[in-house]
This record gives structure tokens, sequence and C-alpha cells, in this order.
């Protein structure tokens, strides 16, 4: 494996250098968007102008330009200081940058098979790029140098932070291992990248490929027009025209379990859903779990660590992984007992309709929402009509501005990264510009499932001038059908409130360098998560939940039911939730490799020794956890949770007001949760808004659970 990787490595270099020499891929290079400065407005990518071909000789060149850099931050011979080594690191890699953000935003949201392969190709180069820059002895002893001497340098709050963190960097990155350590270190890097990367190809390929397909009108029975429209348009175009396609993508798989009358058809699309990647096909990730737990593992000790998870977590709010732990149990025994009630009414119902035997997974959102029907006297299809994509959208407006005196204003004239993308520029009140917000919504093959908020540009700062990010929120919310617009799922208008508040975290950031812009993993939920506690405000209902036949503002008595039904079923809720949380983490703080490791027992010994309902899987199952198996949320998918404890909290301090929208507290909120990045430290950003730190009484309150 090690040959191969090496042979392609050479391979593509050589293809780079070619490409001097050869007047096709010259002409090619001279017309690639990447190499010259964007001339669209505000600067976004010109992704109308994008080509597939243009991403491989960017991020080649980028890569050169990008090692030409450090090469000149190393062989400068001033003494070192934080202006010509640290800053110096953190303006290099532009073109790298650019090319990496536009890629990534794209594989995620519009991926094709040609991409998807680049990724693969490009993956090991890129390992190896950033593995010679975090193992480059000479540079780092000038890193070294600059922070041993950082008490005789006039630095301010923000560039001690950047220093700081880019000295940690590099030892996290193995800058202080010997030799044989490092190269055993890149190898592990390189594997992990590429197994990453198959997991969620794997993952993808699984979702797509399922469809049920229904040909008898009765079959459908039980399910709402408006999913039957969008189930039959699927169809269509798949050339079955006449038939009823229904999909794992969660507008259609969710929806079909709530309300389908059928339950053989329940059954068929829930184990469609919870099987993927574990169909023993050439899409199977049992085998690329095994091994990626097992090199996480080896690269933690060979980091000095027992496990993977202490490696991650000394990075996080957590800190370690017993006060993780300590946080998901302290939540799970009231979770547990709150399914168990939940299950008993459930069976009951089931009884009461005549269906003998136990209640199974396929059966639970479907008798949830019987049951919630007759204790609250409520049915989404009826929440429905109310919650228009558009009007949501209005809603969501009418709160940031009464938050934080901001506008959206739509962009007509400006490349999208997709057709199906809308575009807004983002203003302060006084019309200072902020950045521009693309929003994609619905479902299409070439989209990861899910939702997200990413950036095709970070906020910076060029010529001591600010310069707005460019962020995208992607969606998968239920399609509109022939005659009838997008209607949302109160979870759906919950998903857009949610990832709206990332948004604002990277419109809000003001940072002067790049190494301070993120924040702990555990702690980027907080603005996002904070921001769904006003969808179901009563106050914002009326300003958004106007029915999209006749604009009536959704009834006083209908606000009610869902008020007095918001707590039902938080017992399912919260319950699948902690069991993929705690199936991360125990992968994670294993720490020898077992001698046989059976990736389904493992995650049956998970569950059962938490006396987890057999009804209720993990929300992911291993082997379709990408947010852990795919990186990013690995050992860290507990942060949905810590942060709830913070945005629960943080709520109240509005609720404490008198006043949702109070302004002092919005203004605080921004000042020292969005706008700082990691200048501060999580829990001192925290307490700087709050005035203290977060209790945990707040998160079961208002999850029921108490």
């Amino acid at each position: 494996m090690k040959i191969f990787l090496t042979i392609g490595l050479s391979a593509i270099i050589a293809m780079g250098a070619h490409a001097k020499v050869n007047k096709t891929k010259t002409e090619m290079n001279d017309n690639n968007p990447f190499f010259t400065a964007y001339t669209t407005p505000f600067k976004v990518p010109p992704f109308d102008k994008i080509r597939i071909e243009h991403y491989k000789p960017a991020f080649i060149r980028g890569m050169e330009e990008h090692k030409k850099e450090i090469e000149a931050i190393v062989r400068n011979q001033a003494t070192p200081d934080f202006e010509n080594t640290i800053a110096a690191l953190d303006r290099c890699g532009e073109l790298l940058r650019n090319v990496r953000i536009v890629f990534s935003g794209q594989n995620s949201a519009n991926t094709t098979d040609e991409m998807q392969n680049l990724n693969r190709e490009m993956s090991p180069l890129m390992s190896k790029h950033y593995d010679d820059i975090n193992l480059n002895r000479e540079l780092f002893n000038k890193v070294k140098y600059v922070y041993e001497h950082q008490n005789n340098m006039n630095i301010n709050k923000e560039q001690k932070k950047l220093l700081e963190e880019t000295y940690k960097g590099f030892i996290r990155s193995g800058a202080n291992l010997p030799e044989e350590k490092q190269r055993r270190l890149r190898e592990l890097n390189t594997q992990i990248s590429l197994l990453q990367l198959t997991f969620g190809r794997n993952m993808l390929k699984e979702t797509n490929d399922f469809q049920l397909i229904i040909d008898r009108k009765e079959d459908l029975s039980g399910l709402p027009q408006s999913l039957v429209n969008v189930a039959a348009d699927e169809a269509k175009a798949a050339g079955k025209e006449g038939q009823w396609i229904f999909t794992l993508h969660n507008p259609s798989v969710m929806p079909f379990l709530q309300f389908s009358d059928k339950r053989e058809l329940r059954e068929k699309i829930f184990n469609g859903y919870i099987e993927r990647g574990n169909n023993n096909n050439d899409a199977d990730n049992k085998e690329v779990v095994k091994q990626l737990v097992n090199f996480r593992l080896e690269k933690a000790k060979l980091m000095g660590y027992e496990d993977y998870a202490a490696f991650v977590l000394e990075e996080r709010m957590a800190k370690n992984e017993k006060n993780v732990y300590e946080l998901l149990d302290n939540v799970w025994a009231p979770a547990l007992a709150k399914a168990k009630e939940e299950a008993a009414d459930l069976q009951a119902m089931m009884k009461k309709e005549g269906i003998e035997g136990e209640l199974k997974g396929w059966d639970w959102r479907y008798y949830n929402e019987k049951v919630k029907k007759e204790k609250y006297d409520i049915d989404e299809n009826e929440v429905r009509p109310y919650f228009k994509l558009e009007n949501v959208l209005e809603g969501l407006f009418y709160v940031v501005n009464k938050l934080y005196n901001i506008t959206f204003t739509e962009i007509k004239d400006i490349p999208k990264p997709h057709e199906d993308a809308v575009a807004f520029e983002c203003n302060d009140a006084d019309g200072t510009h902020r950045g521009v917000l693309y929003m994609d919504f619905f479902p299409r093959p070439s989209k990861r499932g899910g939702a997200w908020c990413g950036a095709y540009r970070s906020q910076t700062y060029q010529d001591g001038k600010r310069i707005g990010p460019v962020v995208t929120i992607v969606c998968n919310f239920t399609k509109p059908s022939a005659g009838q617009p997008a209607l949302l799922s109160i979870d759906e208008a919950e998903t857009m409130f949610h990832e709206f508040g990332h948004a604002l975290h990277n419109l809000f950031k003001d940072v002067r360098y790049h190494g301070v812009s993120g924040v702990p993993r555990d702690f980027v939920e907080l603005p996002s998560q904070v921001m769904e506690h006003w969808v179901l405000e009563p106050e914002v209902l009326k300003v958004y939940a106007k029915h999209y036949q006749t604009g009536e503002i959704i009834p006083e008595s209908l606000v009610k039911k869902i008020e007095n039904s918001s707590k039902y079923g938080q017992g399912f809720a919260t319950a699948e939730y902690l069991q993929a949380s705690f199936l991360d983490m125990d992968y994670h703080v294993l720490k020898e490799s077992p001698s046989s490791f059976d990736i389904l027992k493992f995650e049956s010994e998970s569950m059962n020794r938490r006396g987890a309902l057999s009804q209720i899987p993990p929300r992911y199952r291993t082997t379709y956890f990408n947010h852990t198996m795919g990186g990013g949320y690995t050992a860290g998918y507990y942060s949905y949770m810590w942060s709830e404890v913070l945005d629960a909290d943080a709520f109240e301090a509005f609720k404490e007001t008198g006043n949702i929208f109070d302004k002092k507290t919005a203004e605080k909120f921004r000042d020292f949760i969005l706008v700082p990045g990691s200048i501060d430290d999580a829990m001192d950003m925290y307490k700087n808004f709050r005035g203290k730190a977060p209790g945990i009484e707040p998160l079961l309150k208002n999850r029921g659970l108490k």
C-alpha cells in the first residue's frame, strides 16, 4: 500500500511539472479562475467559470506556492519574531486555501464521481504537504524561539493567542517526535484521510442506491399528499411515471415512517435506513471502521496519549473523557426513563388498534404520531401548511433583525454554488457589509445528507480592512411538489434556525488571523442551538406562521397545541442522540486494539450495557456515522449536548429580562460569543456573556426531562 501511494504521489507531481511544457495545459491554466483575483460581486468564487479540470492544477500550484512561502520564512536570516514567523505563517498558502475551501464545499453539496476520484487522488498529496510543514524542524525551531521569547515582544492579546495556537499545533502534529515516529505518523495521517473519504463515499452511495418503489395506490395509505406528490415526481424523473419512489433522504424516509399505514413497508424502508454501510457489498463500511479506529489509536499512542479521545479532548472545553461521560450519564438516566414511558404509550396504542406483538423500531414514529394526536389533538400535517419555507425564512430574518439590527437583501446577479441556491447580502443597521450568505434547501443525489453551514471564504483582513465572509447553508428539506410550495416540518424549521446560528457566527466574527478564527468543537454548536429557541415562541410564530393558501396567521389554539406537545417524544430524541454519543466515545476510548474486532458486536454491547431500548437505534449507527468516522466530530459527537447546556442557559438570560429580544442581552451575546473567534478561552467567553458558568438544569427543563 505504501508503494502504491508513493507511485501515485510521484505521478501527480510529474503531471504537475509536465503541465508547464504542455501547451494545452498551459492554455487551460491561463484561464483557470483560481489563478487570478476574483472580479465577481463581493469577490465570491466564480462558480459559473470553475470546472472540474481547474481544481487539480490549482491544488498543485497552490502547494508549490505554499512550499515556497514556507521556505522563505525558514531562509529568513533575521531573528525570528511574531511578524516574520507567526504572522507570515498564518498569511501564507492563500491560493491553496482558496481552492480547498471551494472544492470542499462543492464536493459536499454538488459532488460527482470525478470530484470524488480527484479527492482520493489529492488526499495523500495534501496529507504529505501539510506533514512536510508541520514536521519541518527548522520552521518549528523558529516558532519555538518566538514562543519562548514572547515576553520580550510587544504583542497584543490576539497575537499572543495565535502564537500559542501555532506552537501547540506543531507539537500536536508531531514536531517533537523522533524521525522514525514522524515517518510512521505520516503514514497514519495518509491512511486515516483516505479511509475517512472512503467512509463518506460509501455512505452517500448507500443512501442514493436505496429506493422503495410503490406501484399500488392503496400502499400509499396514511401518507400526506405532499409526500405522495414528491414521490411521484421522483418516479417520473427516474422513468417510472405512474409509480412512487421513496428514498433514504430524510424528507422522504422520516415522514414515511411517521405516516405510512403499511407496517411491512415501514419495516422495509426502516431496515434500508439503519443498514446503510452494512450490506456486505462494495460500499460496506465495517472494515473501513475497523481500520480507522485502529489507526487513530495508533496515532494517539505515537503522540503519547493513552487513547484517541484523550488526544482530541485536550483541545476541547470538556478537557477529558471523564467529563464527557459524566454529562452523558447525567442526561441518560432521565432520558431512558422518559423513553420507557413513551414506549409504554406506543405499545398501548398498538394494542388499542389490534396490533399484536412487540413494538418495533419501524413502529415508533408512526405510533408516536398517533399518541401525540390523541393526547394533544395535534397532527403534523395540520401544522405544515403554516410553515411554508419562504415564510419561515421571513420569520428568521425578523428574529435576527430584532436581535442584532442586521438585514438580508437577496442578490440576483451573482455566481452561485448551484442553480438551486439563493444569495443574500448581510448588512449592519448602518449599512456596513458583513458578508454574503448562500442558502441551498433541497436534496439531490449529488448532495450529502443532513444540513450544515460552511464557508467559501472565511472572514479576514486585507490592508487593514475587514473582508466579509462568503457563507453557505446547505439543507435537505422537503421539496415543493406540483402546485404546492415547500412546506416544512417543525423539525426542518428548527434546522433552518440552527444552521442560521452558525451563519451568524461566521458573519459576525471579527479576527485578524486565520489561526484564531475557529472555536472548540464543543463550543461551536452554542450559536446554532440557541437560535432554535426562537422558532416556536408565540411572538415569532405570529410573524411567519401563515397558511400558504389563505395567509391566515396560525391560530392561537394551534400554537397552544404545539406548545403543549413540544416536550412529547423527547425521551426518544434524547436517547437516540445519547446512544450515538456513547458509541462515538466508546470507539475512541479504546486503549488497546481488540484482537477480534466485530463492529456490530461492539455496537450492540455499547447499547446493551446502558440498557438502551431495542426499538431505538442510535441516531447514527456505526456504518453510517459520518460525523465521527468521516471526521469532524471524532470523539466529539457529545458536543451537541455539551453546547446544549450552554444554549439552554443562554436563552434563560433572554427570558430573565422578560423580553426574548432584549437588545442588551443580544449585544452581549454578539460581542462575547459571536465576534471573538478563539481569542478568548471558550468558557471565559461564556462567563463574559452570562456572568457565571452554566448549569444542567435549564437543559433538562428544556427537554422536558425534569
